[in-house]
């Protein structure tokens, strides 16, 4: 694999690698120290993933990940920067992952391997979907060591529980800033509501099945959780799923 490493700092540079070298000794390091270098490499080398600093002199990190989208296979993009607040704006760049400086190894490693859910393939094909319908291609949470992101093709289920709403993905949990009426809003294109409190992937759905209690739940692909459907949606649920 190719990764980009850009930051104006040679230091940061130089860490970076090191720690690329450590959790993958078969990665192909490039750099760049400025926006305009880095869209240099890209076009020489097509690097698969890029570790973009955010305040650079020249063209921004965030400016040159919106660049960076407008491509047609756009490599996946992890933010490693020493400011807080720019989540927000990654996030709308569809950052893989937001790192605060100085990067630690286990961060970076559960980053990467993030980044590697979602190939070239799958990210165009959710750059359609997602234009098409509104929606973005990942959700994401803030925490206190940065941003965490979910591709939503991985999602089965969205659930709520009192105050938050939990997506749910085969090993992961990902606790979301989102109301699920908002979510159904924005997913309602692939996700299917099954109860006053859960919404379910349409790919993700395995069967229709009874419960313990007589009642109806829904078994997904990859995660033990059975969500309910309420009698009030069990008629619509049957609809779309024999539609699928």
């Amino acid at each position: 694999m190719k990764v980009l490493v850009v930051d104006d700092e040679s230091l940061a540079r130089d860490r970076l690698r090191r720690l690329l070298a450590r959790l993958d000794p078969a990665v192909e390091c490039l750099e760049a120290d400025s926006g305009e270098g880095a869209l240099e490499v890209l076009e020489a080398f097509d690097p698969q993933l890029v570790l973009l600093d955010v305040r650079m002199p020249g063209m921004g990190g965030i400016e040159l990940a919106a660049r960076l989208a407008e491509l047609e296979r756009p490599p996946a993009v992890i933010f490693c920067t020493a400011y807080d607040e720019y989540a927000l704006d990654a996030l709308r760049q569809q950052a893989a992952a937001y790192l605060l400086k100085p990067v630690r190894e286990e961060e970076l490693a559960q980053a990467l391997r993030r980044a590697a859910r979602v190939n070239r393939v799958q990210v165009a094909a959710l750059r359609d979907d997602g234009e098409r319908a509104g929606a973005r291609r990942q959700v994401s949470s803030q925490g206190h060591r940065g941003l965490e992101t979910l591709p939503v093709e991985e999602v089965r289920c969205f659930l709520a529980e009192q105050k938050y709403v939990t997506a749910f993905a085969p090993g992961r949990q990902l606790l979301l800033p989102d109301s699920l009426k908002d979510l159904e809003g924005e997913f309602g294109h692939a996700f299917l509501r099954v109860h006053r409190n859960a919404l379910v992937s349409l790919h993700h759905v395995r069967r229709l099945a009874r419960n313990g209690d007589g009642g109806w739940c829904v078994e997904l692909e990859g995660v033990t959780l059975r969500p309910a459907v309420s009698r009030r949606h069990l008629a619509a649920v049957k609809e779309r799923l024999l539609d699928r």
